[in-house]
């Protein structure tokens, strides 16, 4: 191993305040096991698809079984992986009964010549490389956990529960990986950032970055990719650049969210401009801890 390690984790920001207990405690038990893997020489994205995997499956975020109806009462997912090392890419959207988004999206990149794949099809190109499906989505996409844990959440102000995750493995590998259910209430087919590359998540050489927010907002400004380029273009320091991005035009039209990002010299950034956001981070020596 060549040097350090630096991981983040987030489970979206969120517009009203409302009791994470258990989102927070999954959060740091993720932590603690990524940075287990990536001192024992993972890889970054090995890293962040396998936290993945419980945060989907937990129900506490709205993301994989904790995702929210849409306008018409089923839920339908999105996600991206990015290995910045090689900028490879996949990404889903549109899917409606697969509990693992970001295992499909991981798939895309492994085993197709694209990018992005939606909808039934995508499922249908997706399972001879061993894809798993939901029986009955309806009873899966439940979210009764997810919408208890945002109880103070009004429709006009929905929590956006995407997960994200962003690392540097010790061989300076980065990678970024996001997974959403999107937001509650949406019309059917609507698509967000998430599964967007540049815009709610990417990953290069010296910058990993997953966002969360309304999405709408971080696609106009190709959030996740204007923070990498100030950073490799202007030469700012990885906080100022994830501040310019949240505090500049973004914020100004209305764009309300947040977003984490760590950089090939394993620095972290974790900030957000709602009124907060599920978030925390580890590095080689720093242990796990949650945002403030």
């Amino acid at each position: 191993m060549s040097g350090g390690f630096a991981f983040a984790l987030h489970g979206g920001a969120f517009g009203v305040a409302a009791d994470h207990t258990d989102q927070n405690a999954l959060l740091m038990r993720l932590l603690a096991d990524g940075r287990r893997d990536l001192a024992a020489g993972a890889s970054a994205l090995d890293v962040c698809v396998a936290a993945f995997a419980a945060m989907e499956d937990s129900g506490l975020f709205v993301a994989g079984r904790g995702s929210g109806r849409n306008a018409v009462g089923y839920a339908e997912c999105d996600a991206a992986v990015m290995d910045g090392a090689t900028r490879k890419a996949g990404a889903v959207a549109g899917l409606r009964n697969v509990g693992h988004p970001v295992h499909a999206a991981r798939l895309v990149m492994d085993h197709t010549r694209h990018v992005l794949l939606a909808g039934e099809a995508a499922v249908d190109a997706l399972m001879p490389f061993g894809l798993v499906t939901v029986d009955d989505p309806a009873s899966y996409f439940s979210a009764e956990r997810s919408r208890t844990s945002f109880a103070n959440a009004s429709s006009e102000d929905p929590p956006h529960g995407t997960v994200g995750a962003v690392a540097c493995d010790c061989h300076g590998r980065l990678a970024a990986a996001t997974s959403t259910g999107g937001t509650r209430g949406k019309l059917p087919g609507r698509i967000g950032d998430t599964p967007i590359i540049g815009a709610g998540t990417y990953a290069d050489s010296d910058v990993a970055v997953s966002c969360t927010g309304v999405g709408e907002y971080f696609m106009r400004h190709v959030a996740a990719y204007d923070v990498a380029a100030r950073v490799r273009y202007s030469g700012l320091a990885l906080d100022d650049a994830v501040a310019a991005v949240l505090r500049g035009p973004l914020e100004a039209a209305g764009g309300r969210g947040g977003l984490i990002a760590v950089s090939r010299a394993r620095d972290v950034a974790l900030a957000y401009n709602d009124a907060g956001m599920m978030a925390g981070s580890t590095t080689h020596n720093a242990e796990p801890r949650l945002i403030e």
